[in-house]
């Protein structure tokens, strides 16, 4: 009996896909499979992050100083600076730069930053305490001082030629140095800049008004001249001293004016000696009128003995005619300047 083979009967779709499948050839090379390495399973240490520097809270000042949104260090450097600023004090025609350390000031910034930082408001005013050395400040006020005083400037006259010429008197001026000690005190603890300083204005004994008149006695000529500022009024014949009596040179001015004066006998002089005082009179060698200077012992005086004028003729003092030493006796007072001069 005859066998029949056997035929398996696949599905048309799966020969359709067999019979057109392509088929490999022994030279090609089949491609490794690609192969995914997992990411180890270890785990990773963790990020650390800086903390954030404390801020001061906003619109916190120190002395009067911004210094909310800093940091403590950043708002210590800057309170040291502004403090440490130098100080412009004002004098008359002249201005001084000074740190305040040097006028004796130190400010506890320290203690000021670690108030703000511990603020827990915004807008908080933390005062800058500073404490002042006053020996130091009047010891700097006392070198200043001696810099910028100046003594008054009494106005004067000058010969020129014979002829007086005036110059104009200048006040002076005075550091008030206790005064400026308590007020820049003041003014360094409430952080000012610019200080002026007190002085005190010293006005001068003798003015321009005080000025205009003068005399001048030409010793070698036997001349008084009486100017009114630089104008001659007038002039007039004297005696003067002897050569071994000579009337002084130099400038002077009137210390007394006396009226019908009494002569005193001149202490320690020879040609006086045993003389009694004599009180006004015809007799009075002083005459009428007596104007004393500042040499000592001489004066411009009347004398009754009308012969010597225009001679060098008396011990030291300058004589004139009665009534013409009256009439001068009117027109000068107490400081007009006298000038005896050897022409």
């Amino acid at each position: 009996m005859r066998r029949l083979a056997t035929f398996a009967v696949l599905p048309c779709s799966l020969a359709l896909f067999i019979a057109l499948a392509p088929v490999a050839s022994a030279d090609e090379t089949t491609p490794p499979p690609t192969t995914i390495v997992p990411p180890p399973t270890g785990t990773e240490p963790p990020t650390t992050t800086e903390p954030l520097p404390k801020l001061i809270q906003p619109g916190v000042t120190i002395g009067g100083l911004l210094v909310g949104g800093l940091t403590r260090q950043e708002a210590r450097d800057l309170v040291e600076e502004r403090f440490g600023a130098p100080i412009t004090l004002v004098a008359p025609g002249k201005q001084v730069r000074v740190t305040p350390q040097e006028l004796g000031a130190a400010a506890y910034v320290s203690k000021a930053v670690k108030t703000a930082v511990r603020v827990r408001r915004e807008g908080f005013q933390v005062p800058l305490r500073v404490d002042v050395a006053n020996t130091r400040l009047e010891r700097f006020l006392a070198a200043l001082g001696k810099e910028t005083d100046r003594e008054p400037v009494d106005a004067s006259l000058t010969l020129r030629r014979f002829t007086p010429v005036a110059h104009p008197s200048s006040p002076g001026r005075r550091l008030m140095r206790v005064v400026a000690a308590q007020k820049l005190s003041l003014a360094i603890r409430k952080h000012e800049r610019s200080f002026e300083l007190p002085y005190q204005t010293l006005e001068p004994k003798v003015t321009e008004k005080d000025l205009g008149k003068a005399i001048v006695i030409k010793r070698g000529s036997n001349q008084l001249l009486y100017y009114n500022g630089d104008k001659l009024e007038r002039s007039f014949r004297v005696a003067t001293g002897q050569s071994s009596y000579p009337t002084p040179l130099g400038e002077y001015e009137i210390v007394t004016m006396q009226r019908n004066p009494w002569w005193y006998p001149p202490q320690g002089s020879a040609w006086a000696e045993g003389a009694k005082p004599i009180p006004p009179g015809p007799g009075n060698p002083l005459g009428t009128r007596w104007m004393g200077i500042s040499a000592p012992y001489v004066g411009i005086h009347g004398t009754p003995d009308a012969a010597s004028i225009g001679y060098s003729a008396s011990h030291g003092c300058i004589r004139m005619l009665i009534p013409q030493v009256e009439w001068l006796f009117k027109q000068v007072d107490v400081g007009t300047p006298v000038f005896i001069v050897a022409a």
